[in-house]
């Protein structure tokens, strides 16, 4: 039986647990949501459109299920003559740039330079927008590096010296002076080893990105964990990994800044606070709703429960308990993201080629589930936040990377704000990257 699109949303509103089978089939059946409508808690991906709004709470998740999993991993087709990505109104999407090989991390230099990680190739590229921010020139910045993901520049503001990448086995840094669109000389290890860096084959998380505190006086580095929820108590593999590290910018007095953390794709410093900001992909295995991918600020010390507990305190059934001393201190992150979602990069928009509603965000793509039915993910959700703080909701900003039939063309990865205030999208199903603006 369907239910009507009214009906869906009372039930939400009187705290009622409806499947996203069936929410999912209720609104595919009636017309298409206006921009600013709740949506359900668990939806499917063919149901997103930009200006829906989510809000995920402790009191949604279901109890954790150990059946297996499902794989649904997307066979990425090429994408459709004429088909582009979908904005708000008011909001135009353009192809930048295309024939990149798995474009992932991008960060904007001071000068407008687009800094794009290509870390299968195992490069970082520049793109210079043209005048209309289109017809970019192009150069390969450096090559040779392994698995590049982050990238960062230091010290912040108008004339930085060195840019930062973080390889999958270590931090390195280029000299750099404004404008530059090739390395001029070669790079300094200034971290020679990061764990896990060591197996290149089947070495589970391999991004590492890269962020400068607001006084430049520390660097934090993103470690992903091996697994899926191995215990590190007894798995030497997981040793020193699902952290956030925290460096001097020269590389030394290494320690760990956030632990329990599975992997945090995507760092960003708030503009304002200073505080550091964490883009992560949670657990699989425990159900189709379980566990969130989230989006949170982070404090020196706090403990995000993995493998042993999520989401302030439930335990993870593999580790039924193991260490009831942690369970209190387990944080609850800021913002829920539907499971299984694949949050990467995330930036903080204060530039104002925006509208004003959809400024001083944050915006980060999500690439794409693999092991749900109903697929989720797969485009770029804006944060709103009050102050320094988020609102705990997220909204789609932009949709349409996969077909009305449920074919994949596009996995969104990084987002970067172009010095013009667009936001740049790199999407390494297309291979492309994709410019927003007014």
């Amino acid at each position: 039986m369907f239910m009507t699109k009214t009906r869906v949303i009372g039930l939400m509103a009187a705290g009622v647990t409806v499947s996203g089978l069936t929410i999912a089939a209720a609104y595919r059946s009636g017309e298409p949501r206006q921009q600013g409508t709740k949506t359900p808690v668990f939806d499917d991906v063919m149901d997103d459109s930009p200006g829906d709004v989510h809000r995920i709470t402790l009191a949604d998740l279901p109890p954790p299920s150990t059946s297996e999993s499902v794989f649904n991993q997307p066979r990425v087709i090429p994408r459709p003559e004429g088909v582009l990505p979908k904005a708000p109104d008011g909001y135009k999407v353009s192809l930048f740039a295309t024939g990149l090989v798995e474009p992932r991390l991008m960060r904007t230099a001071p000068n407008g330079d687009l800094f794009v990680a290509e870390s299968r190739a195992g490069r970082v590229t520049v793109f210079r927008p043209g005048a209309t921010g289109s017809d970019p020139a192009k150069e390969t910045f450096a090559s040779g590096l392994t698995r590049p993901f982050g990238i960062a520049f230091y010290p912040d503001g108008p004339n930085p010296k060195f840019v930062y990448v973080g390889n999958t086995n270590s931090i390195v840094r280029f000299p750099y002076e404004n404008g530059d669109m090739k390395a001029r000389a070669v790079h300094e290890i200034i971290v020679p080893e990061l764990p896990g860096g060591a197996n290149l084959r089947g070495g589970g998380h391999w991004t590492r990105d890269i962020a400068f505190s607001k006084d430049g006086r520390k660097m934090f580095v993103s470690v992903g964990s091996y697994s899926n929820n191995d215990d590190p108590d007894t798995v030497a593999r997981e040793a020193g990994r699902a952290t956030i590290l925290q460096f001097n910018p020269d590389g030394t007095e290494r320690r760990i800044y956030v632990s329990g953390i599975r992997n945090a794709v995507g760092l960003a410093i708030h503009p304002e606070s200073g505080e550091l900001w964490a883009s992560v992909n949670e657990r699989d295995g425990l159900g189709e709703n379980l566990v969130p991918d989230f989006i949170t600020s982070v404090r020196d010390g706090d403990f995000f429960g993995w493998p042993w507990f999520y989401m302030g305190g439930t335990q993870d059934p593999k580790h039924a308990g193991k260490h009831p001393e942690l369970k209190d201190k387990v944080r609850t992150p800021d913002v829920l993201i539907q499971p299984h979602s694949a949050s990467l990069q995330m930036v903080f928009y204060t530039a104002s080629g925006f509208l004003p509603a959809h400024r001083n965000s944050i915006y980060a793509a999500l690439h794409g589930s693999w092991n749900r039915r109903q697929r989720t993910g797969y485009k770029v959700i804006r944060v709103p936040m009050k102050g320094t703080k988020s609102t705990g909701e997220y909204e789609d900003f932009v949709t349409g990377f996969v077909t009305p039939d449920g074919q994949v063309w596009g996995r969104p990865v990084g987002v970067a704000v172009g010095k013009d205030g667009s936001l740049f999208v790199s999407d390494d199903g297309s291979n492309s990257i994709w410019r927003v603006s007014r």
